[in-house]
């Protein structure tokens, strides 16, 4: 039996709105486990996105995703800001790790370009990780910020690190998996 594109598009909206845009009304879940579920709904937002064949148009396409992201994560832990700010905690977390990020950039639009439709595939993983590990590392510093601390580069670096490895388990079924 079909489904209605109508009643996919409601059913993929609520989805959002329960795992995603309303999380922090959740109070059965922990701070943490609140965080973590954002940041994993964001790696497979963005890998979904990444399969789209465009080469190097990912990170203007990822970045204002992750943006809000960093946004939600600020607000679940306490610190409000509005997208401008969440954009400059993207920048200052990707400058920290630096040379990773733009050689996972230029990865991406290059197995777009040797590779079209099946790049996009490839990039899952990449994208995944790389949305985690940006996630992980945007938590560690609002974490701190909300105790008037601010995280080493070190730190971060190693947030991100750990969180890549974490996202890079995000395969093309766990965006099957998505109740549509």
């Amino acid at each position: 039996m079909k489904t209605e594109p109508h009643s996919l598009f409601t059913k993929f909206k609520d989805q959002l709105a329960r795992e995603f845009f309303e999380i922090e009304k959740h109070p059965h879940l922990t701070a943490d486990q609140k965080v973590n579920q954002v940041i994993r709904a964001t790696a497979i937002l963005c890998a979904g996105v990444a399969i789209q064949p465009i080469p190097f148009a990912d990170i203007f396409i990822l970045t204002p995703i992750q943006a809000f992201m960093g946004q939600k994560i600020a607000k679940i832990r306490g610190i409000d800001i509005k997208e401008e700010g969440a954009m400059e905690v993207i920048k200052f977390i990707v400058g920290m790790v630096g040379l990773g990020f733009a050689a996972q950039q230029t990865a991406i639009g290059l197995f777009k370009m040797g590779l079209p439709g099946l790049g996009g595939f490839i990039t899952i993983p990449l994208v995944a990780g790389l949305t985690y590990g940006i996630g992980k590392a945007v938590d560690l510093y609002f974490k701190n910020k909300a105790i008037g601390r601010t995280p080493s580069k070190e730190e971060i670096i190693q947030a991100f690190r750990q969180g890549k490895r974490e996202g890079k388990k995000i395969k093309q079924d766990d965006l099957k998996n998505i109740e549509w």
